[in-house]
C-alpha cells in the first residue's frame, strides 16, 4: 500500500509538472513574441508618416545590433526601394500580396542577417495610386534562448522534485500507516486463548482510530461469541454426561451381578435414559443449526390454535394436570410451523413439569399481534430471574433441576423460536402465583 500510494502520487504529481511546464513554457514563448510583435508595431508606427513622405529616401535608420533588426520598404514591383544599412544586401523578406489586408506579422526563417528566425511586420503605407511596403523585422533568438533556459531550468527541477516529492510521500505515508500496522501486527499475534487484548485505538478520532475501535469491537464480539461456544460446549459436555453415565451404571451393575436386577426394570431405565439423551441431543442440535443460519426463514401462514389446541389434547391425555383451554380462539402468524408447535411444546412441558394442578392456555388477537399464553400454578419465577431464565442451561432452584426432568435448554428454544418470527416472549410481572409466559407474534389475516 505504501509503495502504491506513493508511486501513484508522484506519477500524478510528475504528470501534472509536466503539462505545466510545456503550458510554462509556450506561455512565455507567446509572451515574449508578443512583446516584439508590439515592439514592431511601435516602429513602424513611428515610421510609417516619414515613410510614406518619402523623408529617408532609400536608406532607412537603423537601430540596434544589425544582426538583430531591419527595415525595408517594398515597391508594388516588389522590388526594395529603401532600407536600412544592414539590410541593403537583402531580397525582399515579404511578397507585395501579403499586405491586402493592411498589416501582416509573421516568422520567417533564412534571413542571411542570422542564422535564427524573424518576426516580420509587413504594412501598407503607400497610397492607392503608389503603394508601398514597410517592413520591420527583429531578430527572435532573445525569443528562443530565454525559452531554451527555461526548458533547460524545468528540465533539472521537475525530476529533483519529483524526487523530492516521491521521498516525502514515502515518509508521510509511512507515518499514516504506522498505526494500521500496528493494528495489524497486534491482530496477528493474538492467539485463541489471548481474545482479551486489544489494539491501540488512540483519541485522535480519525480513519485510523475509527478502523482500531471497529476492530477492537469486533474482538469483543468474537471473544464473546467465542466464550459463550465454550460455555454451551462445555455445559452441553456436562449434561450429557448425565445420562451417559447412569447408562454406564446401570450396565456395569447389571453385568457385575446379573441375578439381583430385574431385566424389564433395567430395560425401561435405559429407555427414560435415552429418550432423555436423544431430547438433549435434538435440543443441542436445533440450537446449533439456529446458530449457523441453517433454519429456513418462516413463510407460510399458520393457525396458532390449532397448534395449541393439540398441545393441550395431549397434556389432558397424560393426565398430571388439569388443562384449561376456554380462553383459547383464533388467532394466525407467518412462520414455521413445526418450529412454532415445538415452542408451544416446550412452554407446556416446563408448564407442565413444574404445575401443582393446573396448566391454562390463553390465545387472542388484538393491536396487530396474536397473544399467546401459557401460565401454571406452581411456584412461579422471581422478577429477577425474569430474563436470565430464557438462557442455555440455566436452572433457578432445586424445583428446576435435572430431575425434574430439564435440560436448560426448552426456554431457550423457544426464545429462539420467536424471536426468529419476529415476536417476543416474556413473563408476566403482574401474575400471582405461577409462571404466565407471554408471547406475542405478528398477527396475519
Amino acid at each position: 500500500m505504501r509503495s502504491k500510494v506513493t508511486l501513484l502520487a508522484t506519477a500524478l504529481v510528475a504528470m501534472v509538472l509536466v503539462v505545466s511546464a510545456f503550458g510554462l513554457i509556450g506561455a512565455q514563448q507567446q509572451f515574449l513574441t508578443h512583446g516584439i510583435d508590439e515592439s514592431l508595431r511601435q516602429r513602424a508606427d513611428n515610421l510609417e508618416p516619414a515613410v510614406a513622405q518619402g523623408a529617408f529616401g532609400s536608406s532607412l535608420p537603423s537601430e540596434g545590433d544589425p544582426e538583430d533588426s531591419f527595415l525595408q520598404l517594398i515597391g508594388p514591383d516588389g522590388s526594395v526601394l529603401a532600407a536600412s544599412d544592414n539590410a541593403v544586401p537583402l531580397t525582399p523578406v515579404v511578397d507585395p500580396e501579403t499586405t491586402e489586408q493592411g498589416q501582416v506579422i509573421r516568422t520567417v526563417d533564412g534571413i542571411p542577417l542570422s542564422s535564427g528566425d524573424f518576426r516580420v511586420l509587413a504594412r501598407d503605407v503607400g497610397t492607392p495610386e503608389q503603394p508601398l511596403i514597410l517592413v520591420a523585422a527583429k531578430n527572435l533568438d532573445d525569443v528562443h534562448e530565454s525559452v531554451r533556459i527555461l526548458a533547460g531550468s524545468l528540465a533539472i527541477a521537475i525530476p529533483i522534485v519529483t524526487a523530492l516529492l516521491a521521498l516525502l510521500l514515502w515518509w508521510l505515508t509511512g507515518r499514516v500507516l504506522r498505526p494500521v500496522e500496528a493494528i495489524r501486527a497486534e491482530v496477528a499475534s493474538i492467539g485463541g486463548n489471548e481474545l482479551h487484548r486489544r489494539v491501540p485505538s488512540g483519541t485522535a478520532g480519525d480513519e485510523i482510530s475509527r478502523l482500531a475501535r471497529t476492530m477492537n469491537a469486533m474482538l469483543d464480539r468474537v471473544e464473546q461469541a467465542t466464550e459463550r461456544q465454550r460455555r454451551f460446549v462445555a455445559d452441553a459436555s456436562h449434561e450429557l454426561r448425565g445420562p451417559l453415565t447412569r447408562i454406564r451404571s446401570s450396565l456395569e451393575v447389571s453385568l457385575a451381578h446379573p441375578h439381583t436386577q430385574d431385566p424389564e426394570e433395567l430395560q425401561r431405565g435405559l429407555l427414560a435414559d435415552t429418550s432423555d439423551l436423544q431430547k438433549l441431543v435434538d435440543d443441542l442440535l436445533f440450537l446449533a443449526r439456529s446458530e449457523s443460519g441453517s433454519l429456513g426463514a418462516p413463510k407460510h401462514v399458520v393457525d396458532l390454535d390449532d397448534l395449541l389446541l393439540e398441545e393441550a389434547r395431549q397434556l389432558r391425555e397424560r393426565g398430571r394436570v388439569q388443562v384449561d383451554t376456554t380462553a383459547v380462539s383464533a388467532a394466525r402468524t407467518v412462520g414455521d410451523a413445526h418450529q412454532l408447535a415445538r415452542a408451544i411444546r416446550n412452554l407446556a412441558s416446563n408448564a407442565e413439569r413444574h404445575a401443582r394442578s393446573r396448566v391454562s392456555f390463553e390465545l387472542r388477537e388484538a393491536h396487530g399481534l396474536s397473544e399467546l399464553v401459557v401460565a401454571d400454578d406452581g411456584p412461579g419465577i422471581a422478577p429477577e430471574h425474569h430474563e436470565t431464565v430464557f438462557k442455555r442451561f440455566t436452572r433457578l432452584d432445586e424445583a428446576r433441576s435435572r430431575d425434574s426432568g430439564g435440560s436448560g435448554l426448552g426456554l431457550a428454544i423457544v426464545h429462539d423460536i420467536v424471536v426468529r418470527h419476529g415476536g417476543t416472549i416474556v413473563i408476566d410481572p403482574s401474575s400471582n402465583g405461577g409462571a404466565r409466559f407471554v408471547m406475542n407474534l405478528p398477527r396475519t389475516d
